[in-house]
């Protein structure tokens, strides 16, 4: 049977985070954007609620919750402040990266103390992006050489998210630079690492509570025990990266459609109040058409992004093997996540845009949040995988084509991404 109704538990856990969004975050938008970062009051309440550490299982201390759940929490966070989505404390990317890429071992030493009583200061990140693409050939410029039993780093990875606070680092390099795409391996390097360095905070047009920035290697020495292996039969990591940057992006797009139903809601608000001619300006033909369509953009995007966590949900996971229906269920989740994501970005945008383009001259001035939806908005779209790679990868699934990392996984060559 098909339903579009949350569980009990998920409406609970849905309406304890929306009046968290609502009292803690939206009230203080600006103040957070100003000062670019969250309190530490703010934080410690996100804590409190497992906001972090929703998805994480409970055997390292998470609340062990489905997609469905996450994306549910995410679009109420994103309703009051993509931005600072971003900046509350837990795992972020990380976790997902050790879930997907990591062992059983090294899930457990990594992600257990996200789940203690200091959580509220814990951060990870994933280092992904690098600011140019190689030149030379197919791959990362940041490389991973074997010198005995361990391997040093070194290079400049770009567009961290959280780079400045995060404690440990999901640090992608080339190890096979012959192999071009498929010879990436990915480490786990601990803040203090000696040769690894911090670059400066990027200003960024929008989600200014987040925090983006540059790792450098410089000679960055860890071992072979600190190298995540991924699936049995897969050395490229193809499969898990995947399955990581889908997972990622699905939860960015669920804040989307957070910030594209505000941003409905603040022009239809506006548009039923302000009067020409005689009547409100919403009861105009071209007006009100212009509503409906967005309307109709933030109610398909959430289905889309609620069918993508569904399909998620009922995936096996990687503990139980790798079968045909393993396979064939992974791939329908991630064209599911292609479609959801890449409509869901450029529907974003159009309601954000003509939230802006509704409120006219006022739509540009600080004194309203609408200028602040347009340019989160546009952010957003870099904090996953683009559009057009979401295309590629819809595209290859539906035609049974190779998956081609150079065109399904954000690269340099394409577009860099804020990780």
């Amino acid at each position: 049977m098909i339903s579009f109704e949350p569980t009990e538990e998920q409406a609970l856990m849905q309406g304890s985070v929306a009046a968290f969004a609502r009292s803690v975050l939206a009230p203080a938008i600006r103040k957070h954007e100003e000062a670019r970062g969250l309190p530490e009051s703010v934080r410690q309440s996100a804590h409190e609620l497992g906001i972090g550490v929703l998805g994480l299982p409970e055997s390292v201390g998470g609340h062990g919750q489905g997609w469905v759940t996450r994306v549910l929490v995410e679009e109420e966070l994103g309703a009051a402040d993509a931005g600072a989505a971003f900046a509350l404390p837990g795992p972020g990317a990380f976790g997902t990266a050790l879930l997907e890429l990591g062992s059983d071992a090294q899930i457990r030493a990594e992600l257990s103390p996200f789940g203690g009583d200091d959580g509220a200061s814990r951060f990870g990140a994933v280092a992904w992006s690098e600011a140019t693409p190689c030149r030379e050939r197919a791959g990362f410029t940041t490389t991973a050489t074997r010198e005995g039993d361990a391997y040093v780093l070194r290079g400049t990875k770009a567009f961290v998210t959280n780079a400045a606070a995060a404690e440990r680092f999901v640090v992608f390099a080339q190890v096979e630079p012959e192999l071009g795409w498929g010879g990436l391996a990915a480490f786990v390097v601990p803040r203090g690492a000696d040769g690894l360095a911090l670059g400066a905070r990027d200003a960024t047009l929008g989600l200014d509570v987040a925090s983006f920035g540059a790792l450098r290697l410089e000679g960055v020495r860890v071992s072979e025990g600190a190298r995540l292996r991924g699936d049995d039969g897969d050395p490229s990591l193809l499969r898990g990266t995947l399955r990581l940057f889908a997972k990622q992006s699905l939860l960015s797009a669920a804040r989307a459609v957070g910030l594209a139903r505000t941003a409905f809601e603040l022009a239809r608000e506006y548009c039923d109040t302000r009067t020409a001619f005689g009547k409100p300006i919403g009861h105009f033909q071209a007006v009100a058409f212009t509503l409906a369509d967005r309307l109709m953009d933030v109610d398909s995007s959430r289905w889309l992004v609620w069918r993508a966590a569904a399909a998620w949900d009922a995936a096996p996971s990687r503990s139980e093997g790798v079968t045909k229906q393993a396979l064939a269920a992974e791939r329908r989740a991630l064209l599911a996540t292609a479609q959801a994501v890449a409509h869901t970005l450029e529907a974003t945008m159009r309601c954000a845009d003509d939230c802006v383009a509704l409120h006219g001259g006022a739509g540009f001035i600080r004194d309203l949040i609408a200028e602040k939806l347009m340019r989160d908005a546009k952010q957003l779209a870099l904090s996953c995988s683009t559009s057009e790679q979401l295309d590629q990868l819809a595209a290859a699934i539906e035609l049974g084509a190779p998956l081609d990392p150079a065109l399904v996984l954000p690269t340099p060559d394409a577009q860099a991404i804020f990780t």
